[in-house]
């Protein structure tokens, strides 16, 4: 059902990478999803008020909350499609997880009203609500339909690679799961009479999962807006696509700015022969750099490094100081690496290490081990080192 609705209402579906089809997708899917909610919510509430069920009420308050998301992540994908201007010459990507993010403070504002009035209605000894047949009819309906708008926006996000659409889709089976949970409770009260509550008790279970489901979209929308990891597998294909280059010997310092869907930005440090013809290597450079941008949409910047490939001694010396920061922390690497003899008694070793984010508060101390086992090799060797942070998690190698 979801492919056909597709078909009828997003035009071009298949080019997903298309701004404007994205933002079809997104708005799309807001709509399902006010329509639905609203639908949910009506149903609820008047059933809830009608029979004084705290839980039902909680659980309508919580589709409320839902289609008030559909439409802030309506207005998101629209402001997000906005193409790039003076004032934000990189787009208007990033809307997209602010939206996310305003929807997520809304969730965490609804789950805790409604675990407030959930405790103190358990805490005041009030009498569980008996539903009628009706009320139970409609709960166990409402339970298919979060289900499929669960498939339905997993499929959306899925496609688009949209957070905020794969955050809804997890919210649509918290809500089917707390669905559930109400009309197990109301089953029970109809015939088992319990010392407490248990459609209250079943109402702060709501409440966490709101709560819950808020806390999660809050951060992982708050990891996108403050720059999260390069996803391994796009760290892989840019490496695999520039090291496809005969002339191109190592990469190293890659660093992806992320500015929303298919707005990436991106500069590696790019490690050739220092005997080799510039303007081929230029030529090179070019033809990499639009190749990436074809196969990945992302905007890459190439600075060219030249090293030393031919010198025997110079090349096995690397490789034993690689070997060497391996004995420290596999994760380590070396690059722009240089041997510079002074006289007979100093060979200077100058080189950059790529430590992981969290060592680099330890460089010092590394430091001193590297040129502790270097001198171990040669009593000559002196490093000169440059410590560089990791925005791969060691993933390029």
């Amino acid at each position: 059902m979801t492919n056909l609705l597709i078909r009828l209402f997003i035009k071009n579906h298949t080019a997903v990478q298309d701004p404007a089809v994205r933002e079809s997708y997104g708005k799309f899917g807001g709509l399902v999803g006010i329509v639905c909610n609203l639908f949910l919510c009506l149903v609820k509430i008047i059933t809830g008020l009608l029979s004084g069920g705290i839980s039902m009420v909680a659980d309508g308050l919580n589709n409320l909350s839902d289609m008030g998301s559909s439409v802030i992540t309506m207005i998101g994908f629209k402001m997000a499609g906005k193409p790039a201007d003076s004032d934000h010459p990189f787009g208007h990507g990033r809307m997209e997880y602010v939206s996310a993010f305003v929807v997520a403070i809304l969730i965490l504002v609804v789950g805790i009203e409604l675990l407030l009035t959930s405790l103190k209605s358990l805490f005041s000894g009030e009498a569980a609500p008996v539903y009628s047949v009706l009320a139970l009819i409609l709960l166990g309906v409402s339970i298919p339909v979060k289900l499929w708008m669960f498939l339905f926006n997993r499929k959306l996000g899925r496609l688009i690679d949209s957070g905020t659409l794969l955050a809804t889709a997890q919210d649509s089976v918290n809500d089917a799961i707390a669905t559930a949970a109400i009309l197990v409770a109301a089953i029970v009260t109809r015939f088992v009479t319990l010392p407490f509550s248990l459609d209250a008790v079943i109402a702060c279970g709501v409440a966490l999962f709101i709560l819950w489901s808020g806390i999660s979209t809050a951060r992982d929308t708050m990891n996108a807006i403050l720059g999260k990891p390069i996803p391994a597998e796009l760290v892989r294909e840019l490496a695999d696509i520039i090291l496809s280059f005969d002339e191109f010997v190592g990469i190293h310092d890659l660093m992806v700015h992320d500015y929303g869907a298919g707005r990436q930005f991106a500069s590696v440090h790019v490690e050739v022969p220092q005997d080799i013809d510039i303007v081929h290597c230029h030529e090179q450079i070019d033809l990499c750099e639009k190749l990436v941008a074809e196969k990945t949409g992302v905007q890459l910047v190439i600075h060219m490094d030249p090293i030393d490939v031919n010198d025997e001694i110079v090349g096995q010396t690397r490789r034993d100081m690689a070997a060497v920061l391996q004995t420290i922390d596999a994760r380590m690497t070396l690059h722009d690496f240089r041997m510079t003899p002074n006289g007979k008694t100093r060979t200077n070793l100058i080189f950059d290490v790529v430590l992981p984010a969290e060592k680099m508060a330890e460089k010092e101390h590394i430091r001193a081990q590297i040129a502790q086992k270097a001198r171990q090799l040669d009593p000559t060797f002196c490093c000169v080192i440059t410590f560089d942070p990791d925005f791969t998690d060691g993933r390029i190698f």
